[in-house]
């Protein structure tokens, strides 16, 4: 396929507004005229995305495994809501994070658990934290240094305030580390991350007027918009409109959470519009980690769902115990399946995502076509405390790198770290060795 436009856009081309500046996302009229598409940047294994989503705890195993290896596998009661994606999913069985053991309390177990999950590294005790970079962080000094932000740290809950046995919270507030004494903070507040990708947001004074004046970033730049569509053909237009669309959708909902604070509350210096109801926070996260990854302001996204020893309670799963509690089953039968529909319940989550990358455009695809983004855990079964077999689920086509629709069986106690780095191969990032890695893992 070959497009001829009549004006050539750059695609670091932006809206700019009162103290705002808006990235666009990939249109056909930043395509040189008369260049095919394949041959440029939106089609470039160098603009395949990486996303990676912790969640604690593990998951009751057997209703996690699906029957069947290869191709020829069916999905488990857990994954079930992963089949509209069949085709663009991996489930990878049998691996291990050991580095996630240490001795100690069983807290601490947990807490060396979040830290392995990207870096296949041993968290060192001390009130110090020292663990080594985590693969997304050596994937962004690679590829992400020419988008705005080389990488964005998401999270849905407050960093820890204790976490004992003589181990840094930083082993369990983040999942991300740019080197061994610099754990990168998880961002949950959907404000501050919106005024980052869009608006400097400098004080709170600023982010206050925004809220009580209903300012729109947009309202700023609606000008420049109105510019530029008399520019582009009618199919960009609908895909700058569909994008403000959801730009001005996300400034809503963050209004809307704002405005269910107390009157009489206090605002701290950062700014407090996290709402209270998880899926419309953790929804909202995501639509702003595909809005980051639309307008390529950058490349790399990592999440916390929840932190180890979270006792997190998820109504809308129909269950009603803590989540950590429950994950303690005692191997009864009973809280086993129950934890199980917990798990499902957090499978459908995911899918919000995948939903999202898949009717997103990106050049000759969709985000969902030029990203891999990682699922997974780095327990197995919390009632034990072990570190094997994971639960791993590997989605997104890695631009043409990476081929879906299979259940991927590996030698039992297989380190985790094989497969990071086999991912970070597939995102052209050249490393013999990655944590523990023993080989790279075929995927």
């Amino acid at each position: 396929m070959t497009f001829i436009t009549k004006r050539h856009l750059s695609r670091r081309t932006f809206l700019q507004g009162a103290g705002v500046t808006i990235a666009l996302p990939f249109l056909e009229s930043m395509v040189p005229a008369a260049t095919p598409l394949q041959k440029t940047a939106a089609a470039s294994g160098a603009r395949t995305r990486f996303g990676a989503i912790y969640y604690p705890h593990g998951a009751t195993m057997d209703k996690w495994t699906p029957k069947g290896d290869g191709s020829n596998f069916e999905f488990s009661e857990i994954l079930e809501p992963f089949k509209p994606y069949r085709d663009t999913i991996n489930i990878i069985s049998d691996l291990s994070h050991p580095q996630a053991y240490g001795g100690g309390s069983a807290t601490s177990n947990h807490t060396r658990s979040a830290a392995a999950y990207l870096s296949g590294a041993n968290a060192k005790s001390g009130t110090s934290a020292y663990l080594g970079v985590t693969m997304d962080q050596l994937a962004a000094q690679k590829i992400g240094q020419d988008n705005a932000m080389p990488s964005l740290e998401l999270g849905i809950e407050d960093p820890s305030l204790s976490c004992g046995d003589g181990l840094s919270c930083a082993y369990r507030d983040t999942i991300s580390w740019q080197g061994p004494t610099s754990p990168l903070p998880m961002q949950n507040n959907p404000q501050v991350v919106f005024e980052r990708l869009f608006g400097d947001g400098s004080t709170d004074a600023l982010r206050r007027a925004r809220r009580e004046q209903s300012l729109s970033l947009l309202d700023s730049v609606m000008g420049e918009v109105n510019s530029l569509n008399k520019k582009l053909p009618a199919s960009d237009k609908s895909r700058v409109d569909q994008y403000l669309n959801d730009v001005r959708e996300i400034e809503r909902r963050i209004e809307k959470a704002g405005q269910q604070l107390s009157g009489d509350l206090k605002v701290p210096p950062a700014p407090t519009a996290i709402p209270k109801d998880f899926e419309e926070h953790i929804k909202l996260m995501f639509d702003l980690w595909v809005l980051a990854w639309q307008a390529d302001i950058t490349r790399i996204t990592t999440l916390l769902m929840a932190k180890e020893l979270s006792n997190a309670v998820y109504a809308k799963s129909g269950i009603r115990d803590a989540f950590h509690i429950l994950s303690h089953h005692s191997n009864l039968r009973e809280n086993m399946d129950k934890f199980a529909v917990l798990n499902r319940y957090h499978s459908t989550i995911f899918v919000y995502l995948l939903e999202k990358l898949k009717n997103t455009p990106d050049g000759d695809g969709s985000l969902l076509d030029h990203s891999m983004v990682l699922w997974g855990s780095a327990m197995s079964d919390a009632n034990q405390h072990n570190h094997a077999p994971l639960p791993i689920v590997l989605a997104g086509a890695a631009s043409g790198k990476l081929k879906g629709g299979r259940h991927i069986r590996n030698p039992k106690d297989t380190t985790m770290s094989n497969l990071l780095l086999a991912m970070l191969d597939k995102l052209n990032v050249r490393v013999d060795h990655f944590g523990d890695s023993t080989a790279m893992m075929e995927i």
